[in-house]
């Protein structure tokens, strides 16, 4: 029997619908930096245990100095290559629906999607996301990385909450109509 448990994409994106500049620039992110503001982050990695992130996004992150919170028991960095495991984070060479499908298999608390483009496609394609956390920086790059690919099936949703800050930044929540 499957549990609960809910893929969540948490996620910035530019006004104009990209995840990374050009050149997998991600500098814009620091236009809405502010002390002591995390947008939800913090609240939001208390109801997840596990991470599903792809290895272009995971070793970007990495390179920029983030940590995962100690709240994240474990993570799954999708590979097409066979690589050995860093501390909690095990790489992963199955398909992105073989694991959601095993981990809410399994007794635990939500599933977080970080990225990047690949996989949030892949999940979306088969359904797979529940919930969408956006938070959308007030910025037009007009190139990068986009972050919803075409060539999947429409998905209609419904808003749960929107959020405005101070800094521009406007943070959408959404949960995948009839889920």
């Amino acid at each position: 029997m499957e549990s609960k448990r809910s893929v969540i994409l948490f996620i910035a994106m530019s006004l104009d619908g990209y995840i990374t500049g050009p050149n997998e620039d991600l500098g814009f992110l620091s236009m809405v930096e502010k002390e002591g503001e995390d947008y939800g982050y913090s609240e939001f990695v208390k109801t997840v245990d596990t991470v599903i992130i792809g290895r272009k996004t995971y070793d970007k992150v990495v390179s920029i100095g983030h940590q995962y919170p100690q709240t994240v028991k474990e993570a799954y960095i999708i590979t097409r290559s066979e690589r050995p495991p860093v501390e909690n984070f095990q790489y992963y060479r199955g398909s992105p629906k073989d694991l959601v499908a095993k981990l809410r298999s399994q007794e635990g608390k939500n599933i977080y999607c970080d990225g990047g483009a690949e996989i949030i496609h892949e999940l979306l394609l088969h359904r797979l996301i529940d919930e969408v956390i956006v938070s959308v920086i007030p910025v037009l790059l007009g190139e990068g990385i986009s972050l919803f690919k075409g060539g999947r099936p429409q998905q209609n949703m419904k808003l749960v909450t929107s959020k405005q800050f101070d800094t521009g930044l406007v943070q959408l929540h959404y949960k995948m109509d009839g889920k």
